[in-house]
């Protein structure tokens, strides 16, 4: 399959990487002057987790390829989203009049509505995701990330289509294990609530990194999720359906808060996406975003409010 990956963050070289090593022909969408900048290799520190629960240590150089245009008449097979949520819109109009008759992966975190968010794309080449992975391009511009085994697909109600088969036969032949859910907007947005208690604690002390070993801290996150979980109620998800994803911040914080603290700081693969993410202004910015929505809806979210002196 001939694959566009949309810029070159970290979730977009991730996946390309795996997905090239998997046959597949790979290139990337950059702005006009960033291909010259960004040199023909990304030069990786990549923790491969998808066969070895602690990872398989991966550094190379990769020769990747660069476009800075991208005609409506192209012939790629699949083009991957994975931007910034507050980029998205900007992303979908750019893409809007150039997708050609590629189907197209949402990879990316969101809190706007889904349907909403893609209406500029024609609704039967759109597919849904999500990625297990996370890092960072250091100082250096070396990409230090680590690949875990599961990504998630799913729908907005109703079963997958053909594009929706052929995309996830994809991961699948790259080594990856799919989880599906046919309520892909509930899932969203309860990740997105996830990240936002998180990061009610991260934006407090400094980094993700600084969660690991620190179960005070951890229950702190837990049970700020716990008060944006009516946030989404209100929003008109059912959290029965979510109850595999809830499961870890729904039972008993001094059982989950000391598990969770361990794998922050213990778990190599979970470590090191929290010790390389670079990126502190997604973090505010989820915060931000989760605490004008519940404003919005007049929905209490006590913990979300003390932390806002840190969301910048």
């Amino acid at each position: 399959m001939k694959i566009l990956m949309f810029g070159r963050g970290v979730i977009a070289a991730v996946y390309g990487w795996a997905l090239e090593k998997a046959g597949h022909e790979i290139e990337f969408y950059v702005r006009p002057g960033r291909a010259e900048q960004y040199g023909d290799a990304i030069d990786l520190d990549l923790l491969d987790a998808r066969r070895r629960l602690r990872g398989r240590q991966v550094t190379e150089k990769w020769p990747v390829r660069y476009r800075e245009t991208l005609e409506p008449d192209h012939d790629f097979d699949l083009i991957l989203v994975s931007v910034q949520h507050y980029r998205f819109a900007e992303a979908m109009s750019f893409l809007a009049p150039r997708v050609g008759r590629a189907t197209v992966l949402i990879f990316n975190n969101l809190w706007v509505e889904p349907a909403a968010a893609v209406e500029a794309l024609p609704a039967d080449q759109v597919i849904w995701g999500f990625p297990g992975a996370g890092g960072g391009f250091d100082g250096d511009g070396v990409l230090r990330a680590a690949l875990l085994p599961m990504v998630f697909f799913g729908t907005l109600g109703g079963p997958p289509t053909e594009r929706d088969q052929a995309v996830r036969a994809v991961f699948r032949q790259a080594g990856l294990r799919l989880r599906e859910t046919d309520d892909f907007r509930g899932w969203l947005f309860v990740h997105f609530i996830q990240n936002a208690g998180i990061h009610t604690q991260s934006l407090k002390l400094g980094s993700l990194s600084a969660l690991g070993g620190n179960p005070r801290s951890v229950r702190e996150a837990i049970l700020a999720i716990r008060e944006l979980l009516p946030l989404v109620e209100a929003r008109g998800v059912d959290l029965r359906r979510q109850r595999a994803e809830l499961r870890p911040f729904t039972a008993p914080t001094w059982l989950t808060a000391p598990v969770m603290a361990w794998m922050f700081g213990h778990f190599p693969p979970t470590r090191r996406v929290g010790e390389a993410h670079a990126n502190p202004e997604e973090l505010r910015a989820v915060c931000r975003d989760t605490l004008a929505e519940a404003r919005r809806l007049k929905v209490p979210v006590p913990r979300l409010e003390a932390s806002e002196r840190y969301h910048g």
